[in-house]
């Protein structure tokens, strides 16, 4: 039967489907967080190595940051237009949270670095919304000054209180837990910006819908990267619903991870793997 270069067009294509189709089909598949993520970790082709001399190495590249501000116990990018940190970044390790016996100051105050003003306890006065940490008091008892600083403004962010004291706090805990038995962790931590639509006090402080929370395991032999991504509100659900890899974080916010880092074709990698066992 002779075909014509359409006909002969339409069946390459018909068949093409069909490989495309089997291949899928052979790739096993979990759904986290609303993402569809590869449930296999597959092996490098290349030696997995993560030296970083400092905090930079993990900034995210992001639009959303106006500046950034170098603390005792962590760095942020700080978003003028709704008044809080984009994201905040740190390293938290075994010794730190072992050792850490400074008490929780409380001193909520303006953040006097903030060239053109940070957000005022006023802001959140009355709005129903808690001054919810980014980078948690609980990370920074190693040091007093960590710790005190812990309370700028620029930290917080608006976050309900069924959520800022169940869930996210879980999660903070969480990686207190897992930084005590890797070792070392990188964290990144920061609202989703660019769906905000409701302001709070004269500052006009936005309220974000969702948090992210990225980790890092920097302790050889075996690193790897977990991502959270949660709505602003209370839940009881496991918090491994709320799982992500790096990669599928960065194509929802927009942000690059570890830009800056030495080692690229390494955090490529990582980024796109979920290796939920690694976390527990």
């Amino acid at each position: 039967m002779h075909l014509t270069k359409k006909q002969k067009f339409g069946l390459v294509s018909f068949l093409l489907l069909i490989i495309a189709a089997y291949l899928v089909t052979k790739e096993p598949w979990k759904s986290k967080g609303g993402e569809l993520e590869s449930a296999i970790l597959k092996s490098p082709p290349f030696h997995i190595s993560i030296k970083w001399d400092n905090l930079a190495a993990g900034y995210p590249l992001t639009l959303t940051t106006d500046y950034i501000r170098s603390y005792t116990g962590f760095d942020l990018g700080y978003n003028e237009r709704y008044e809080q940190a984009s994201w905040v970044a740190y390293v938290l390790t075994r010794e730190e949270v072992e050792s850490g016996n400074i008490k929780r100051t409380d001193n909520f105050r303006i953040d006097t670095s903030i060239a053109t003003g940070s957000a005022d306890l006023s802001d959140y006065r009355g709005s129903g919304y808690d001054r919810g940490h980014l980078a948690p008091a609980g990370d920074m008892k190693w040091n007093s000054l960590a710790m005190s600083e812990s309370f700028l403004m620029s930290n917080m962010s608006p976050q309900t209180p069924s959520f800022n004291r169940g869930i996210w706090r879980s999660l903070e805990t969480k990686v207190r837990g897992w930084a005590t038995q890797k070792d070392s962790i990188y964290v990144i931590t920061g609202p989703l910006l660019g769906s905000i639509d409701t302001m709070i006090g004269l500052n006009e402080v936005g309220i974000p819908q969702y948090y992210f929370k990225v980790l890092v395991d920097l302790s050889p032999p075996d690193h790897s990267m977990i991502a959270f991504l949660l709505p602003n509100t209370g839940s009881s659900a496991d918090l491994i619903q709320f799982a992500i890899s790096v990669d599928s974080l960065e194509k929802i916010t927009g942000y690059n991870f570890f830009a800056s880092a030495p080692d690229p074709e390494v955090i490529e990698w990582l980024e796109k793997q979920l290796d939920l066992d690694s976390w527990n």
